[in-house]
């Protein structure tokens, strides 16, 4: 008797929509070409997958009602790393599962076993599906020294089945995944990766987590569209979403929470990328600030917050007659809608004329700013550099400007300026208004306030 065909579908790699047939566009995610076809679950294993009985069975859950239910305050799980524990909330939740996505070669695996290796109270289990045990070993040696006392154990595996046997035969405290693209269930004949794959092994990791307690951290790839591969229901699964950004030629390394059913998805971690691994930067304006100390012309310090955390940024600019005819515009680290949005409100509010000279600016570290209250620091920055003239050392902006040439009102104001007087400036130029109900008399540093465009370059060219 000829055996049954296996049932397949079609999966939206991108968003992971099914259908039962293959269709040029994605009605979920408007992407075209996405869908592949994939052998479906079946019931048995599925039901074994996720946590069920040998039959595939699972029990049934009971309503309960909400007022009886008790709410118990879990203590977090603290990490060494103060950087991280800000971006999770305070901690790791125990049955949380946490997906750290990133670039590769960015830091993803060596911000995990960095931590995991200082960790003395409790078990980890670290699994690896990319790298041997040898690697690891040489890894740890450069991040943590060789007499590191703790209790990590490593097993290099990428079959869900054997994974779950190392599990419940160490019985850890945390368990890692490095990474979650490697791992391939036996029960599924798609290669490791896949819609499929990616989805079944983090819903049966989910149920794992939900059901022991034990938190789990995933560490996932990114694709060339700069999201975290595999399907968008991966990111849905999860309790936390983290993504390590940074720059291959800067050696410093953001960490930002995209999902966080636990804690706010306004904080962020900043790393310093050395040989001996990561470095927590307590105080990133130290490190955005060139700390020159010739004046030059095309440089202005702007105090920016991202999410809830302020810093002071450099912001240069270079304004030169345009040599070919046409005028050039280059932005790194900014937004060029809004910068050339900018440029036409000086033209036409202020009534200087850059429409036939060149135009570069450059946000300093590498970073990538989306904050408005960053307008004035760089409306500043390409006056200074157009007529030559460097601005006074001492002095910070904030504000965002409107197309009308009005300073508008920012966020965290008070944040803001207890930030540029802790790094030792003598002068802000704010939006009007701005402080009405906050009391300034601790404030040490002079406030400036300025209504329009032309108020601020009124204080500082007289």
């Amino acid at each position: 008797m000829a055996k049954k065909a296996a049932k397949t579908t079609y999966f939206c790699k991108n968003c992971g929509a099914e259908s039962p047939k293959w269709i040029g566009k994605c009605p979920a995610c408007g992407e075209w070409n996405t869908y592949i076809e994939e052998p479906v679950v079946p019931k048995s294993s599925r039901g074994t997958l996720f946590g069920g009985d040998e039959n595939g069975h699972r029990k049934s859950a009971v309503p309960v009602k909400i007022n009886d239910i008790k709410a118990e305050q879990l203590p977090r799980i603290k990490l060494p790393s103060g950087e991280l524990n800000r971006v999770l909330g305070g901690g790791l939740v125990p049955g949380s599962i946490v997906l750290i996505g990133g670039e590769p070669g960015i830091g993803k695996s060596t911000l995990v076993l960095q931590n995991v290796l200082r960790i003395r109270s409790r078990k980890v289990l670290y699994v690896s599906g990319e790298e041997s045990p040898q690697q690891l070993r040489m890894r740890a040696d450069r991040i943590a020294g060789s007499d590191q006392d703790c209790e990590c154990y490593i097993v290099c595996e990428t079959s869900l089945a054997s994974i779950f046997a190392s599990i419940k035969e160490s019985t850890p405290d945390l368990v890692i995944i490095d990474s979650i693209q490697t791992i391939a269930s036996d029960d599924l004949d798609s290669a490791a990766g896949s819609v499929s794959q990616v989805r079944e092994c983090a819903a049966a990791f989910l149920r794992y987590a939900k059901t022991s307690g034990v938190p789990v951290i995933l560490i996932g790839h990114i694709n060339k569209e700069g999201t975290i591969a595999g399907p968008k229901v991966l990111e849905h699964i999860v309790d936390a979403v983290l993504q390590f950004e940074g720059d291959s030629h800067y050696m410093y390394r953001i960490l930002r929470s995209i999902k966080n059913r636990f804690g706010s998805t306004s904080e962020m971690g900043i790393y310093e990328m050395r040989e001996t691994g990561l470095r927590e930067v307590t105080n990133p304006s130290e490190m955005l600030l060139s700390g020159m100390e010739q004046e030059l012309s095309g440089t202005a310090i702007g105090v920016t917050v991202d999410g809830a955390r302020p810093f002071l940024i450099e912001v240069q600019a270079l304004v030169s007659t345009a040599a070919y005819g046409t005028a050039q515009r280059s932005v790194t680290g900014f937004d060029q809608r809004r910068m050339n949005m900018l440029l036409a409100v000086l033209e036409k509010r202020v009534g200087f004329k850059l429409a036939q000279k060149d135009v570069f600016l450059n946000i300093a570290g590498g970073l990538k700013v989306n904050d408005p209250a960053l307008d004035l620091a760089v409306i500043c920055a390409i006056l200074s550099s157009n007529v030559d003239i460097a601005l006074q050392q001492g002095v910070c902006f904030t504000g965002e400007v409107g197309l009308s040439g009005e300073l508008r009102q920012v966020t965290r104001i008070e944040q803001r300026i207890a930030e540029a007087q802790k790094l030792g400036f003598n002068t802000i130029i704010i939006p009007r208004n701005n402080l009405k109900g906050i009391a300034t008399g601790n404030m040490k540093i002079k406030i400036v306030e300025a209504a329009r465009v032309e108020d601020a370059f009124q204080h500082l060219f007289g």
